[in-house]
């Protein structure tokens, strides 16, 4: 076994920065060792222009450390209200990868996005046109439907049939959680892509309600059975360029997590790399971490492979990352993966 490994600096392609002190804040752990990320755009309010991503992508890089290179790849809100136009003249400056598609009410800051897929058709129709991607957050909302099914009925009732009408439209499953969207994804062909998340491939829901519950395992779409777990480190180690890295590192508060009603929302931007490095190493995988890290995300969004690497090296002794992340806001914990790491970032770009 390896007791070092280089790869190309990672791509992340999911990652909620926030907003003012949150954002000067956790910007730092994710640019000090990937080189650009997927920018989610579920602030308060969402990022539904054109004019709005060319904000919030100039407040990102005056927040950057003195000495950070740094791309973030900007998405649009999909709202009902989204003119086909401006996402059309965003895609084609170069400033946006992608469109985000929330159900409305499904996650953190969703109120704005979307009850119905005939009512963004157009939008959805000039997409596929332009060959810009869309990325989901792939639950439905809906009372008479159990949590833990919310993956796969989305898969069921909105993926399955918005795929089958626009075959051509490229279309990324993020956070992937189960194993029959691991299958769906394998047997839909070149235009669909999943995202999946560190802390997917190392908890079940055991975590978040076994002896007790614990509000910074929980996120959504929450994690499941260990059937499902085992299945996503299988997708995330076979090679198949169709799954990428997508940390969905989120960060809350703690007190907007330990309280009556926590936000949902894992923050692991700090120990990312350093977790899945011991995943792929407990799969007998290093050799495809690189790939998964580093090299199909940037490929599925457009974005130019760095020729800029990091090293990690495999300390003898557990590595210690810090609890949590001081904000002005308030402190932000890091994700724990309840298993020690040995994996450190010992060469940055």
């Amino acid at each position: 076994m390896p007791t070092t490994i280089s790869i190309k600096r990672p791509f992340d392609g999911h990652l909620h920065l926030r907003d003012g002190d949150v954002l000067r804040a956790v910007i730092g752990e994710t640019s000090a060792v990937f080189g650009g990320a997927i920018i989610m755009p579920n602030l308060v309010p969402p990022v539904v222009t054109k004019l709005d991503a060319e904000s919030y992508r100039a407040r990102i890089a005056a927040a950057l450390p003195g000495g950070h290179r740094f791309e973030p790849c900007m998405t649009l809100y999909l709202t009902e209200m989204t003119e086909p136009d401006d996402v059309e003249r965003a895609y084609a400056s170069g400033l946006v990868r992608a469109v985000k598609l929330y159900p409305a009410g499904a996650t953190t800051n969703s109120q704005s996005g979307v009850q119905s897929i005939a009512n963004v058709m157009p939008v959805l129709e000039r997409m596929a046109k332009i060959g810009l991607p869309l990325c989901v957050h792939g639950e439905v909302n809906s009372p008479d439907v159990d949590i833990f099914d919310r993956e796969l009925v989305f898969v069921e009732t909105v993926l399955d049939p918005l795929h089958r009408r626009l075959p051509e439209l490229r279309v990324t499953m993020e956070h992937v959680t189960t194993a029959e969207c691991v299958d769906y994804i394998r047997a839909s062909g070149a235009n669909l892509s999943g995202s999946i998340t560190p802390h997917h491939l190392i908890i079940n829901r055991n975590a978040i309600l076994a002896g007790g519950i614990k509000p910074h395992y929980y996120c959504l779409p929450v994690p499941k059975r260990e059937r499902h777990r085992l299945a996503l480190r299988a997708a995330a180690v076979s090679g198949d360029p169709r799954f990428f890295l997508g940390t969905d590192s989120a960060p809350h508060t703690d007190s907007s997590k330990e309280c009556a009603c926590g936000c949902a929302g894992v923050f692991n931007a700090t120990n990312a790399l350093s977790c899945l490095a011991q995943v792929f190493e407990q799969e007998g995988a290093l050799d495809r971490l690189e790939a998964f890290a580093s090299i199909y995300g940037p490929a599925w969004y457009g974005v130019p492979i760095t020729a800029e690497m990091v090293t990690l090296v495999r300390q003898s002794d557990p590595v210690s990352f810090p609890c949590e992340i001081h904000t002005a806001a308030g402190p932000i914990k890091v994700f724990d993966p309840l298993f020690p790491l040995y994996w450190v970032v010992a060469r940055r770009p």
